[in-house]
């Protein structure tokens, strides 16, 4: 085994962990969330307008669908030891990046419901930057996508390109921008 096929079994080793433990992180995060607060998980959505709710569901369940095309991609059609991003970058960027995505997103839930129960501005303070690490990292994903060389199969890209601007127009704008601005 070579030296650059190690350290490829090792960005994607990384790139799997992250991915199963980020997203246990998430899920379990929410399914404590409503397990603990049963009558409570109305309050998540703040002040957003009920107008505005349908444009969220339908776009939570585009934004994960997007994440599995996105990722099958990384997975399948980004090898680790060939892959660099705009030719300088290595795959580590792309962990960096899912890890942006996911760590901080395990944490929204449960800091809502914190700042519901005990409201205070370092607490608001916190979840902004939750809620902007991930969305800046969603973006970071979606270009590191466009400077992937070597190129992937054109239909995977296209999949993955558009499961990237849902999960971006989720998290980047919805979560990070609209959601904060109704929130009390």
């Amino acid at each position: 085994m070579t030296e650059l096929s190690r350290v490829g079994g090792r960005h994607r080793t990384l790139f799997i962990a992250i991915n199963i433990l980020g997203g246990i992180g998430v899920l379990g995060s929410y399914a404590y969330g409503f397990i603990a607060h049963p009558d409570n998980v109305g309050v998540l959505w703040g002040g957003v307008p009920d107008s505005m709710r349908g444009l969220y569901t339908v776009n939570m369940f585009a934004a994960a669908a997007g994440y599995f095309a996105f990722t099958s991609l990384f997975l399948f059609h980004a090898d680790p030891d060939l892959t660099r991003i705009f030719g300088r970058f290595e795959f580590g960027l792309v962990n960096a990046l899912y890890a942006m995505v996911l760590l901080p997103s395990a944490l929204w839930m449960p800091l809502t419901f914190a700042l519901v129960e005990n409201p205070s501005v370092p607490l608001w303070i916190l979840i902004r930057v939750v809620l902007a690490t991930v969305g800046i990292g969603s973006v970071g994903l979606l270009v590191a996508l466009f400077g992937l060389r070597p190129k992937p199969p054109t239909a995977w890209f296209a999949l993955a390109a558009l499961g990237l601007v849902a999960f971006c127009n989720q998290t980047a704008v919805l979560d990070a921008l609209v959601w904060p601005a109704h929130f009390p």
